[in-house]
């Protein structure tokens, strides 16, 4: 019996082997990185850089401290491009994938962690619904390489093909890595591209196909253009993912670029809408937008894509959960609903928290980043904005920040992508729920 006890004990919940899974990951992926075979000069890449490298790619962010395209080599890239696949899929999902491919029974322990980490709303189906986003995964980021081959291939020669393949499994898993600089030009992104509607369209639909989630793709499989139908959930990632597109795409377009041609113009404005959500590329040179501009990208970086996708941030159901009590509140009504459904007051309680951790993290990183490097706070609240929110864009500040700020973006973007309530379930499980009820006192806000 006292062995059972100890064993039980020692037990690790879905939470648990989640954040070890990631942490095992990026630990992996940094020394691999330190190899000299990583690099171009075969040099010893310091830990730190390499830890921060293989931390933003295995939680699809974007930011970098060295040129991907100048400093890494092919080597050095496929392992970067590797542990971004990992980490849009999820550990979990990759590790269950190996153990389907290899015919093993998935127990309900695995099929649980599964569910955690997919964000399924039930284990019954999760095996089959694995499936489903491996092959997804694969035939969209195969289709968005060939859709960027033939501009890749007309630029580069035959290194088009793996430019073409590195930047659609980025897009796909909202990593914003690329492997366009060189040593004249560094950091470039996708400006060299900022005319090109081939590559502008299909980074596009590669980054808000992976930010929607996967259980939406499900639903639109299965009930297909029958909107009537998807779940509650799916309905409110769709509409709330297409406002956060069009919105912000029409304020940058009456707010900047007023010197480009407008198709070129609007192009401009709908990249520059979608690529905050979580992506990280970018065709133009951020710092030369307005600064109203600038503060709006940092609140859709904060936003995010949606649950159970390649993307992080607060993410859209959050937001949509939050404007409906909101609005509940402003009508006097005592339930938050939407489409017709009631919303659970645990499911509000969550999302209050979600936004309350998300707004600490990217705050006081900012502040501390702000006070160290003695930079303005503004710059730094765009870079941890992009940090927690696995996005990845940059003011430029990041590759010239000193180790203890760079340990607090490695912070940032490793809870960005976790989550932070993954990493309170993990702390507290095990740990008793007191189900006492205090006496009750009103308090008053407002």
């Amino acid at each position: 019996m006292p062995k059972e006890i100890i064993h039980r004990r020692r037990r690790l919940s879905s939470f648990q082997i989640i954040i070890l899974g990631f942490a095992l990951v990026i630990l992996m992926g940094s020394l691999l990185l330190m190899l000299p075979i990583a690099t171009i000069t075969g040099c010893v890449t310091p830990f730190n850089e390499a830890l921060f490298t293989a931390t933003s790619a295995v939680c699809v962010t974007g930011l970098i401290i060295q040129d991907t395209g100048s400093y890494w080599s092919g080597f050095g890239q496929a392992v970067i491009l590797t542990l971004i696949q990992i980490g849009g899929l999820g550990v979990i999902t990759v590790a269950a994938s190996f153990a389907l491919l290899s015919g093993r029974k998935i127990s309900l322990m695995q099929r649980s962690t599964m569910q955690d980490a997919i964000s399924a709303p039930k284990v019954g189906g999760i095996v089959r619904l694995t499936r489903f986003i491996l092959w997804g995964t694969f035939l969209i980021e195969l289709l968005g390489a060939l859709a960027m081959l033939p501009v890749f291939c007309y630029d580069y020669g035959w290194r088009g093909i793996w430019m073409a393949v590195f930047h659609s499994i980025s897009a796909f898993c909202n990593a914003g890595f690329d492997i366009l600089g060189t040593k004249s030009n560094l950091y470039p992104s996708l400006t060299s591209y900022v005319s090109s509607p081939s590559i502008n369209f299909t980074i596009m639909l590669l980054i808000v196909t992976g930010g929607i989630g996967f259980l939406t793709w499900d639903d639109i499989w299965e009930n297909k253009w029958h909107f009537r139908h998807y779940r509650m959930q799916s309905k409110v990632i769709l509409v709330t993912t297409s406002l956060l597109i069009a919105l912000p795409a029409a304020f940058f377009f009456f707010t900047d670029f007023s010197a480009l041609p407008t198709e070129r113009r609007l192009l401009t404005s709908l990249f520059q809408s979608v690529t905050p959500r979580t992506a990280g590329f970018n065709t133009v040179a951020l710092p030369a937008m307005s600064s109203a501009s600038q503060g709006l990208m940092v609140l859709l970086m904060l936003i995010g894509g949606s649950p159970g996708s390649t993307a992080g941030g607060i993410k859209t159901t959050t937001l949509a959960v939050l404007l409906a009590n909101a609005a509940a509140t402003f009508r006097q009504c005592e339930n938050a609903q939407l489409f017709g459904r009631r919303i659970d007051c645990s499911t509000i309680k969550t999302a209050t928290t979600i936004l309350t951790m998300y707004l600490t993290l990217f705050f006081g990183g900012a502040v501390f980043i702000s006070t160290y490097e003695n930079l303005p706070l503004v710059s730094c609240l765009f870079e941890t904005a992009s940090a927690v929110g696995t996005v990845g864009l940059t003011l430029g500040i990041t590759p010239q920040l000193h180790i203890p700020s760079q340990i607090v973006l490695i912070t940032l973007m490793y809870l960005g992508r976790v989550g932070g309530l993954t990493l309170i379930y993990a702390a507290l499980s095990g740990e008793k729920t007191i189900n006492a009820r205090l006496p009750l006192e009103k308090i008053t806000t407002g």
